[in-house]
């Protein structure tokens, strides 16, 4: 634990569904949700107003449909929220060296690090310096927690949100977290949270009272040691700045099973080449091919490969992915496809026309012993062509950035019966007029994401103007201040 609240946990609010707010001027103060839109779909997130209304990430999109059926549905925009992200944590990285990154929305910051702050007056002034920076160059809002630990500051962030800042003063912790549920301690999920409630454990202040050998009783050595340390607000864990990945993946999930094999395949290797993608954006290779399959009846199933070595060709992982599908039946239907890379490395192997001529030879073998299996029903392997409305949808998902060459940039409403429908406006401009076009129209095409901010301020010179300390003591006062 620090003297002083030094770290500083950054979550953006909302963000997926913000940033969409702020992309589309007509849903601003509107409910919306962004996720899959399928029947099988899930929520990734869901705006404040969407929220009110039962909405919540991880739901079923049907489920959010039934509570909340006017909001707007779109599908999530990563290419935008890289480049909101990429923005965001330059910010950080101009506070401290060291920046923690959890995820494309949510960061630690260590202040101390960095000479930003080295007390509670000066954390407060960093603080909301970020939020007002943040906004000015994405558009967007951001609540920051500030305390002298991890754990501590992630849970300011929370009581923060949406939009402000929550500070906690070290020597206030116990206090603090006595009547909080056992739930908001790192470590502690659904399975352990009942465990403990079954052991009459609801709150932090029973942990603590439970004492370090009756912990270790209920959940083992390791878990039970640390769960009682975070109990009486002890947490000493570094931000770290490097987080090594140890694999990269993709996979979707379909709205309707695929049963024909050839789409099946073609499915495969689409993943791959965007695994490959992330990978090389990542700079980084990888030796060991996984493929996941979830069957119709929901049996999961992975395969691995493992090369010769390193990796980052799109032709060697797309063809040890195929044949790894070969050995897995998809009779019945495949509702979710998989592909991913272990054993990641910063350099690639040497021999990779070898690696991939390799791979080719197998797989053309394997392709000929599937020419001596029996053609199925009708003597017919192809895949059938998929139904318009399909396409159109496929083509068309709501929330897509398009290009007309006449009315400019706009985004997609919806789709189906072979129409288009789009909304053409800018995140500067006012909400924009809707029109409707042929979901083959040769002036209509999809568009990159424009940014949030036409002219964002030049932050290269922040944070110097930032005072560095002060010794006066927190004009808030108290354990736990916010604005």
């Amino acid at each position: 634990m620090r003297p002083a609240p030094t770290i500083l946990h950054l979550d953006m609010d909302a963000f997926y569904a913000s940033a969409e707010q702020a992309a589309k001027p007509s849903l601003r103060g509107k409910a919306v949700v962004v996720g899959g839109l399928g029947p099988r779909g899930v929520v990734a997130t869901a705006s404040y107003e969407a929220r009110r209304l039962g909405v919540h990430s991880a739901m079923p999109t049907a489920q959010a449909r039934r509570l909340a059926p006017n909001a707007a549905y779109l599908v999530p925009r990563f290419s935008l929220y890289r480049t909101v992200s990429e923005q965001v944590m330059a910010l950080l990285g101009r506070l401290s060296p060291l920046v923690e990154p959890l995820s494309l929305d949510e960061a630690f910051v260590d202040l101390e690090a960095g000479g930003t702050a080295d007390d509670a007056a000066s954390a407060r002034v960093a603080g909301e310096e970020l939020r007002a920076a943040i906004r000015a160059v994405t558009g967007l809002s951001g609540s920051v927690g500030l305390a002298g630990s991890k754990m501590l500051a992630k849970i300011a962030s929370e009581r923060a949100k949406p939009d402000g800042l929550v500070l906690i003063e070290p020597g206030t912790e116990r206090d603090l977290l006595a009547p909080l549920s056992v739930r908001v301690l790192p470590g502690v999920g659904p399975a352990t949270g009942d465990h403990l409630r079954r052991a009459g454990m609801t709150t932090v202040h029973d942990l603590a009272e439970a004492g370090e050998a009756e912990l270790v009783r209920l959940v083992g050595k390791a878990h039970g040691h640390g769960l009682h340390r975070m109990a009486l607000g002890l947490d000493h864990r570094p931000v770290v700045a490097v987080r090594d990945a140890k694999s990269v993946s993709v996979e979707d999930t379909f709205d309707v099973d695929l049963h024909d094999r050839a789409r099946v395949r073609a499915e495969v290797e689409r993943l791959a080449v965007r695994c490959v993608e992330r990978l090389r954006a990542a700079d980084r290779s990888g030796r060991t091919v996984v493929l996941k399959v979830r069957r119709y009846d929901f049996s999961t199933l992975t395969r691995s490969e493992t090369l010769r070595g390193p990796t980052d060709d799109p032709t060697v992982v797309r063809e040890a992915a195929g044949r790894l599908l070969e050995s897995v039946n998809t009779t019945g239907g495949v509702r979710l496809l998989g592909v991913g890379v272990t054993g990641l490395a910063d350099f690639t192997q040497e021999d990779l026309f070898a690696q991939a001529a390799d791979a080719r030879e197998l797989t053309r073998r394997a392709l000929e012993e599937r020419e001596q299996e029996p053609a199925g029903e009708g003597g017919v392997r192809e895949s059938a062509p998929e139904p318009p409305a399909q396409l159109a949808a496929r083509l068309w998902p709501a929330g897509r950035d398009v290009q007309h060459e006449v009315h400019g940039h706009g985004w997609v409403q919806g789709s189906g019966v072979g129409r288009v429908t789009v909304r053409f406006e800018q995140p500067w401009s006012a909400p924009g007029r809707v029109l409707t076009f042929r979901v083959d129209d040769p002036r209509l095409l999809p568009a990159d994401p424009l940014p949030l901010v036409r002219e964002p301020p030049d932050y290269s010179s922040w944070p110097a103007s930032l005072p560095k300390s002060r010794s006066e003591p927190d004009p808030a006062g108290g354990g736990l201040s916010s604005p």
